[in-house]
């Protein structure tokens, strides 16, 4: 029996010319390819835009057969303390390449989400960057640019990666959709990009995700929001009626529910909030000030905190301030 191929990998651009939505990039990039003169680059922006695709395509088309002798790919947010730069990529860093009439004279080093480096990891990696410079280049891509610190920054081609256009995203998933025979109308592959934040990365898996659970049935719009994870709009609304009432029991045993039926409190915080910034019976101020403390609650579980207390804390917070 043989694995299936993630999507993402079997749809991902093979040249810099197949990457959509970001012509600044590709147009430098191939140029880069024509010159064979190649900064250090910085790739920034959301996710699911293209970043680690674009390098990727780049490598293959430059480097060819021997890109796997001239290019390393970390990911700095599982190998991002600065013993890795000392070891890893100083070892892979200071190894010469031969030039010829194909290949350029350098190697390079993919750091995909550089944002999650330490400050004393960027730091030696700014001295690593100069001191092999002749004979390797580096790619940092991260999401946020403002995590990359400026001594290393200033060392890089900028180049930020925007949101896809739903068109763009749409054209391309109707065409995956019509490569894998997934039935679905317009309706539904609209409703993946909604839910997937105009992620091409996660839609893309989100659809294979699909195919797997519904096969050749007509996959709904019901089918794409058990997916992805979302929570019901109805148990959001439901929600959101407990937190007006002046007592909390209705909200905690709202909670529990929550958990008990397998949705994740992130994706609840997330909705309230936004369902909370629609309410037109909620005052504007105390709108801002229980969106604040929910986006509070949102940054403390990305960072690994017990889902269930901060789940309660946010609702109990943003009660406190809907009946003050």
């Amino acid at each position: 029996m043989t694995m299936e191929v993630p999507w993402i990998e079997k749809y991902r651009p093979r040249t810099i010319d197949d990457v959509a939505s970001q012509e600044e990039a590709v147009g430098a990039l191939n140029n880069c390819l024509k010159t064979r003169q190649f900064p250090h680059l910085l790739f920034y922006g959301p996710a699911g835009t293209g970043k680690t695709s674009t390098i990727l395509a780049l490598c293959r088309q430059m480097f060819g057969d021997a890109y796997k002798d001239r290019v390393l790919e970390l990911n700095a947010s599982d190998e991002r303390g600065i013993n890795v730069v000392r070891d890893k990529i100083k070892s892979f860093a200071s190894r010469a390449v031969s030039t010829t009439s194909k290949l350029p004279g350098f190697k390079i080093i993919i750091l995909d989400e550089a944002d999650a480096m330490t400050r004393d990891a960027q730091t030696a990696l700014r001295r690593t960057m100069e001191i092999f410079s002749s004979v390797t280049r580096f790619c940092l891509i991260c999401n946020y640019v403002s995590r990359i610190i400026e001594p290393l920054a200033s060392r890089c081609a900028k180049f930020r990666f925007n949101s896809l256009s739903s068109h763009t995203m749409l054209s391309r998933l109707q065409a995956i959709c019509t490569s894998e025979k997934i039935n679905v109308d317009d309706t539904v592959v609209s409703r993946v990009i909604e839910l997937t934040g105009g992620d091409m990365r996660k839609a893309v898996s989100t659809l294979q995700t699909l195919h797997s659970a519904y096969g050749s049935r007509a996959v709904t719009v019901d089918d794409v929001v058990e997916c992805t994870g979302r929570v019901k709009d109805h148990i959001i609304v439901q929600c959101l009626a407990n937190m007006k009432k002046k007592t909390l029991e209705d909200l905690q045993e709202w909670a529990n529910n929550l958990i008990l039926d397998g949705y994740s409190p992130d994706a609840a915080v997330r909705q309230l909030s936004a369902e909370i910034s629609t309410d037109e019976d909620i005052d504007d101020l105390k709108k801002a000030r229980m969106c604040l403390k929910l986006q509070e609650v949102d940054g403390r579980l990305s960072k690994g905190s017990d889902g269930f207390c901060q789940l309660l804390d946010g609702l109990f917070a943003a009660h406190s301030i809907l009946n003050s």
